[in-house]
């Protein structure tokens, strides 16, 4: 699993369609037209996201690990 941080993985989420509902501390909130679920992306400047957090959360948007990049 490449370990990118919760910055790229809002770019990410962008291209395949999110949006950026608002920011709340240092999480991002992201939702997708059509979709029930909404994304909470904590966002700790350059840092990595710990590995768990970041397979729930890809699970949660239906990414694989090709779409990291």
């Amino acid at each position: 699993m490449k370990a990118i941080s919760g910055k790229t993985l809002c770019k990410i989420l962008e291209r395949q369609g999110w949006q950026l509902k608002r920011i709340t501390g240092s999480h991002h909130i992201c939702a997708k037209e059509g979709v029930d679920v909404i994304l909470s992306i904590p966002v700790y400047s350059n840092r990595d996201l710990p590995t768990g957090t970041l397979k729930s959360i890809m699970k949660d948007a239906e990414l694989t690990e090709e779409d990291l990049g």
